[in-house]
């Protein structure tokens, strides 16, 4: 019987803040894969094992949950004063569906880190001990991003004392900065808060829209009838509550507009 050859691609798999994903460099990809298209998102949705009717994603790298089903792909900047290019993409677990339209912040702060030691960054920018500033253009979203990565003898330090919450671990911090994050493009108005409003009813819903990684909805949990600290636990046995919350993206339409993509 003849089988689908088995192919290997370099790649790590990262933490970044409070999410974790697969991290690439552009040139490993198979030829098909490096540009975007049906190639890219079928090898990218195969290794962190989606869709998954189960919402498992048993046989791949993702982690069953929305903050730990994402793909980053990296490569040396063609825009000028930028060390890096750094594609996201967000991987639903059970449809075959990759998403492009927005950044992952908390990725961002790996970005730096996987650049310097995959050889993105040009020597000369990365000293023996100290900080390595890595100019990070963010191709989802057209923004600069600058990561200030620890090195310590000519390596990226990973150890540390900085203490994350929602993360057991503590690691070396990475300090992030992004460069001018407001949106900028038609009707968006350059502003963090798209709509023009900090806060935003939309028929049995309410809360704040900002720009900055992905376009994100902040909302009250109790009007949901959700425990914030428990939406991985016990809420996520209450459907009937976390269906309004999953079906947020038509909402976001409304309040954006009509060429919004989520």
């Amino acid at each position: 019987m003849a089988h689908a050859p088995q192919i290997k691609i370099p790649a790590t798999y990262m933490r970044g803040g409070t999410s974790k994903g697969v991290f690439f460099s552009l040139k490993d990809l198979p030829e098909a894969a490096q540009v975007p298209g049906q190639a890219r998102d079928a090898l990218l949705l195969r290794v962190i094992g989606s869709p998954d009717p189960y919402d498992k994603q048993i046989d791949g790298m993702g982690g069953a949950t929305s903050s730990t089903s994402k793909t980053v792909i990296l490569s040396k900047s063609i825009k000028a004063d930028h060390d890096v290019d750094y594609l996201f993409g967000q991987v639903s677990i059970d449809k075959p569906f990759v998403d492009w339209s927005g950044n992952c912040g908390n990725l961002s702060a790996a970005v730096g880190s996987f650049a310097v030691s995959n050889g993105l960054v040009d020597a000369s920018r990365i000293p023996h001990n100290g900080v390595a500033v890595v100019r990070v253009w963010q191709a989802n979203i057209g923004k600069t991003i600058i990561a200030h990565v620890p090195i310590t003898n000519g390596e990226v330090q990973e150890t540390g004392d900085f203490e994350l919450d929602g993360v057991t671990f503590p690691a070396a911090e990475v300090q992030i900065e992004f460069l001018d994050p407001a949106a900028d493009e038609e009707g968006g108005g350059g502003s963090m808060f798209p709509t023009g409003n900090l806060s935003a009813r939309r028929r049995h819903f309410q809360g704040d829209h900002d720009q900055r990684r992905h376009p994100d909805d902040f909302r009250q949990c109790r009007r949901h009838r959700l425990q914030g600290y428990r939406v991985a636990g016990r809420d996520q046995r209450r459907p009937e509550s976390l269906a309004d919350v999953r079906n947020h993206p038509r909402l976001r339409r409304i309040a954006h507009g009509p060429d919004f993509e989520y």
